[in-house]
This record gives C-alpha cells, sequence and structure tokens, in this order.
C-alpha cells in the first residue's frame, strides 16, 4: 500500500511538472531572449541561454522604440494604462457592490428582471456595442480621451461586478441588515458600515479580475483612445508591427514582459485572495 500511495504521488507530482513547465515555456523564451543581442539571437535558438546578458532592450523598449512614428518608447503607454485602470476598476468595483446591495437586501418591483436584463451584459460581445459607444463618447466629448476609456471600461464590466457581489451578498443573512433597521440604520449606512467591511474577499475578486481584463484590453484601447491616449496594448501592437529595416526581437520581448508585468504582479500578490473570494459565497449560512 505505501509503495502504490508513493508512486502515485510521484505520478501526479511528475505530470504537474511537466505541464507547468510546459505552460512557462514561452515566458522562459521570451525572458531569455530580451537579455539576448541581435547577433546573439540570429546565432543561436530559441532556448539557448545568451552568451552575453545585456540591458539594452529593455532601456529601448522603455525609452526610445518605434511605436508608429513616434520613437520615444513605451514608457508614456504605460502610464496611460495606469490612468485609465485605477479609476475604472475602482469606479466598478463600487458600482458593482452597490448593484449587489440592492438586489439582494433591498429587492423592489421587477428586482429580478433588472438583475436578469444587468447580467446579460456579461454575454454581449464586444464588437456589437462599438459603434453605438463611439456615437455615444462622440456626442459627449469624450472621444478619443481616458475618461471615454474608463466609461467604457465602467459600463462593460459592470455586469461582472455586480454578478460577484450579488452572488456574495446572497449569502450574508438578511437578519443582520433587519436588525441594522431596527436600530435605526439608514440605506447607505447599512451598506458602507456592514455590508462593505466584510466584503474584502470578493472585493479582491473584483478588483483582480477587471485589473487584468482592463488592463489586457486591445479592442476598446485601440477604437477609442487617441494617438495621446493609447493604452500599452495598443502601443505594443505598434511597436511589434513598427520595422525599420531589422527586426530587434530583443525588444519585443522586452516590451510585452513591460507590458505584463502588472497583472503578473496582482496574481502574484493577490492570488491567493482571488481562490478564497470565489468560494467565499458559496456557502448559505
Amino acid at each position: 500500500m505505501m509503495r502504490s500511495i508513493n508512486f502515485s504521488r510521484l505520478f501526479i507530482y511528475s505530470t504537474l511538472a511537466f505541464f507547468c513547465v510546459v505552460y512557462l515555456m514561452p515566458l522562459f523564451v521570451m525572458v531569455i531572449t530580451s537579455f539576448k543581442t541581435l547577433p546573439d539571437i540570429k546565432a543561436g535558438n530559441l532556448m539557448s541561454l545568451p552568451t552575453e546578458w545585456v540591458f539594452d532592450a529593455w532601456f529601448k523598449a522603455w525609452d526610445t522604440a518605434c511605436t508608429g512614428v513616434k520613437c520615444e518608447g513605451i514608457k508614456g503607454y504605460f502610464w496611460n494604462s495606469f490612468q485609465m485602470v485605477i479609476p475604472a476598476v475602482a469606479i466598478s468595483t463600487l458600482l458593482g457592490a452597490f448593484n449587489g446591495y440592492v438586489v439582494t437586501k433591498w429587492q423592489f418591483r421587477g428586482s429580478n428582471l433588472f438583475f436578469s436584463l444587468l447580467l446579460f451584459g456579461c454575454f454581449i460581445p464586444f464588437q456589437v456595442i462599438l459603434l453605438p459607444m463611439a456615437t455615444v463618447l462622440g456626442k459627449l466629448g469624450l472621444a478619443n480621451t481616458t475618461a471615454g476609456l474608463v466609461i467604457v471600461h465602467v459600463i462593460y464590466g459592470m455586469a461582472f461586478t455586480t454578478l460577484f457581489f450579488r452572488n456574495f451578498y446572497i449569502s450574508i443573512p438578511d437578519e443582520l441588515v433587519k436588525a441594522a433597521k431596527l436600530d435605526g440604520a439608514g440605506f447607505f449606512t447599512i451598506f458602507f458600515k456592514i455590508l462593505l467591511p466584510i466584503s474584502t474577499p470578493i472585493i479582491m475578486v473584483t478588483v483582480i479580475w477587471q485589473f487584468t481584463a482592463i488592463w489586457n484590453d486591445f479592442l476598446f484601447g485601440v477604437v477609442y483612445s487617441g494617438s495621446e491616449t493609447q493604452p500599452i496594448t495598443v502601443a505594443l501592437n505598434n511597436l511589434v508591427n513598427t520595422s525599420t529595416g531589422v527586426k530587434e526581437y530583443n525588444v519585443d520581448m522586452a516590451a510585452a514582459i513591460i507590458a505584463a508585468l502588472p497583472t503578473l504582479l496582482v496574481y502574484a500578490l493577490a492570488g491567493k485572495y482571488f481562490v478564497r473570494g470565489l468560494t467565499a459565497g458559496s456557502v448559505k449560512g
């Protein structure tokens, strides 16, 4: 029995290690390529380590690489993404918490229909809303602006954030809200003083979900941004497709890693809270 158990564990861990290596292989290739020189890339192969570790590609990707007609690197676009992501995540998370609170603890006539219609927004493809949203942003004077991108991501993400908070709040006993009402607590007091403080797990889920989705978005960024407000994903696409005679794969790889670093850091630092938050509202009681 002991031998069979050890063999089973060995097989499981070996299988997991194999798939982990396969999954991380592209990242490994990107990292080592970003530290190679162009002659090193041409002389070696994808899996070979650099003969000389250099940071030139990273500096060029950040500061002087061409992203179209401009050769100012991706640093400006990197900060554009942060200016878009932070308010979009904060607003969509707060609105999702508010909506989830209303449809679970302050139900009104038609609240289930309201939630169903809002939930339908999770299944609307991006392409369907491109023209209507562009028309609305144009009439509001927000076309090609960071504020316009924030509004687009808040509107599109609110269906998901509402779903997350609704599933979490439905697991909280209604007696908690009723007791607060008897003590004289009002609508906003209950939300900000009672429910929101105990919503940390689902807030973490929502923040990670929204941050990743908005940061990695390309379609909305390329459609609704201007030359000065483009996010990092659009700049990365422009950099890769801009050629000055010699294809600099090391610069492309460095730029791709820089663009992916924020989401990697979010998952590395808060990934465990994502799993906890997803299961926090799974059992009512």
